[in-house]
């Protein structure tokens, strides 16, 4: 609680600074992961860039990450103006916008949503049920795994025993991991270390980019191939907050923000393969999932997806579907098969499809 009023006041203080000096804005922010995690470097690189750009007109003061408002409930402070940018996964508050699903669902780049008219939908979307204008979608390009402390052998269809697993889950994939089978225990990345430490769980769901950071891999000596969703993570700033900044000083976040979606995606699947591939020199192995099971894994990550969203609000669901999904082909294959896994994945998904 004292974190939080120190916060109130921090904002309230860079409002009168903002009034006092015209020229220049400070927006306070937090991320969603500790400092060390690769989440939120990307994301100071970002503010980097800002405050390069905007000395004299706008510039962002980082507070913290989960250690000053903890990742679920971000969006909330988001909301209220109590935190002015959050650089946070939209699967971290779907209790305010549901629709926010559709970019782990998503099987197109930032840039095409950009260019199809998909960004400036969505965006009143969360303009209008989180009081939150989007900056940006960044690390984009890559998918979570399921890491495993005990060797999963695959079965005759190609696939695991999801029954035998406790999966660490976030709330974004907790209803995809319960429908192959496996128990789900919803935690913050804070507390995992302790639940495979403890074997309360002997599982995780998490990206390759950022796992060492946080000592997981200490534990889950197997991944689990291939990817399933698609990384959510947004840079959103508070709207009101927003309306308030000078023509000059929204223009220099905009453009910043569009410039870096492209920068942080290829550093992403650059850097993720690097780190995955550290952890199989560390002694991680991977198992991939073959055939007929491969295919329902994948098939059942993008029903979830859009189960979930159908059920919670049906609303846009036609919209969305529109703008952000893909026909299937080389495209699909692309997005879904690449990565760290690899050309012949890509390929071998080609020819499964026909294509």
């Amino acid at each position: 609680m004292r974190i939080w009023k120190s916060l109130v006041l921090a904002a309230l203080m860079s409002g009168v600074a903002g009034i006092a000096t015209a020229e220049e804005v400070v927006l306070n922010a937090v991320h969603f992961t500790p400092t060390q995690n690769g989440y939120a470097q990307s994301f100071l690189k970002f503010v980097q860039k800002v405050n390069e750009k905007g000395k004299g007109v706008v510039q962002i003061n980082v507070r913290g990450g989960p250690e000053v408002i903890p990742p679920i409930q971000q969006g909330a402070a988001l909301r209220s103006g109590l935190i002015d940018v959050i650089d946070t996964p939209a699967g971290q508050f779907l209790e305010l916008v549901p629709e926010g699903e559709v970019f782990s669902a998503s099987t197109k780049t930032p840039w095409e949503v950009r260019d199809n008219g998909g960004w400036d939908f969505i965006s009143g979307i969360f303009e209008k049920k989180a009081n939150a204008h989007l900056l940006a979608h960044v690390d984009a390009g890559s998918g979570f795994n399921v890491f495993t402390v005990d060797e999963p052998k695959l079965n005759s269809e190609g696939s695991i025993d999801w029954g035998g697993l406790k999966i660490r889950s976030s709330p974004l994939y907790r209803d995809f991991l319960e429908s192959l089978g496996a128990t789900v225990i919803v935690q913050a990345p804070g507390d995992v270390y302790t639940s495979l430490e403890r074997g309360v769980v002997n599982a995780n769901a998490y990206t390759v980019f950022g796992y060492a950071s946080f000592g997981w891999d200490k534990f889950t000596k197997y991944r689990v191939d291939p990817q399933f969703f698609k990384t959510d993570v947004l840079i959103s700033i508070n709207k009101a907050k927003w309306d308030t900044l000078s023509p000059e000083a929204q223009k220099l976040l905009a453009d910043t923000a569009v410039e870096y979606e492209r920068v942080s995606y290829d550093a992403n699947l650059a850097e993720s393969e690097k780190q995955a591939q550290a952890m199989i020199g560390g002694g991680q192995k991977v198992i991939s999932l073959t055939g007929a099971g491969r295919d329902k894994f994948l098939a059942a990550a993008t029903q979830a997806s859009w189960a979930r969203m159908t059920k919670r609000d049906p609303t846009n669901i036609d919209q969305l579907k529109k703008f952000f999904s893909s026909p299937s082909g080389g495209r699909w294959c692309a997005l879904h098969q690449g990565g760290h896994e690899g050309r012949r994945a890509w390929t071998d998904c080609l020819q499964r499809l026909g294509s």
